[in-house]
């Protein structure tokens, strides 16, 4: 199995909308992920109609619209995405579940390359059917952590959080983003309280 370019891409801006979410900003403009991506605006909306026509994300019109996630992440399983965008993940149809067609093999039950073929079916199907987008943001949130780096859509000039309904008593998304963002802050201030302690001892 061979991801094209546009499967690439597809999966890519699905996980920058993910971290995005994850820093309190659950809405993305088209602009926005083509500069990061370096990829024509065009090409990017094509893809996101068909991540819209399948129920992935959603968009919003005007000033502040962009795309967003339409599901959670944890209901975002990457084997289902690659089959929307590539079709199989089988490498031959005969070996697959969800778009078998026979072969040409005379014999296709005692067929030794569709016994090997079935356990790479397998594999890769094992994995990508296991890990979410949740998973996947995760994993990268933890390796900027450790990295120190900033993640993208970390630091914007419009707050769009600030034009979006915002939960009932609970805690607000501006207030979570502030909190997200205090985890990936390189440079801090210095406690000046405690500095002058310290000149007075």
């Amino acid at each position: 199995m061979k991801i094209s370019k546009r499967g690439e891409y597809a999966l890519r801006a699905l996980i920058d909308l993910g971290i995005a979410s994850e820093l309190g900003w659950p809405m993305l403009q088209i602009s926005e992920l083509a500069s990061k991506e370096k990829l024509p605006i065009k090409f990017l909306e094509q893809i996101f109609t068909q991540l819209k026509a399948a129920g992935y994300v959603s968009s919003r019109r005007g000033k502040f619209g962009g795309y967003s996630l339409s599901r959670p992440m944890n209901q975002i399983k990457f084997g289902a995405v690659i089959r929307l965008i590539e079709g199989p993940l089988a490498p031959i149809r005969c070996v697959s579940q969800t778009s078998y067609a026979r072969c040409s093999c005379p014999d296709e039950i005692h067929c030794g390359l569709r016994i090997l073929m079935f356990d790479v079916r397998n594999a890769i199907s094992t994995i990508l059917d296991r890990y979410t987008l949740a998973d996947i943001v995760e994993i990268t949130l933890r390796k900027y952590r450790r990295d120190k780096v900033t993640p993208a859509f970390l630091h914007r000039s419009i707050p769009l959080t600030s034009v979006l309904p915002q939960k009932k008593g609970g805690t607000s998304q501006q207030a979570k983003r502030r909190g997200r963002q205090s985890l990936f802050r390189v440079v801090r201030e210095p406690n000046k309280q405690s500095s002058a302690k310290r000149a007075v001892k």
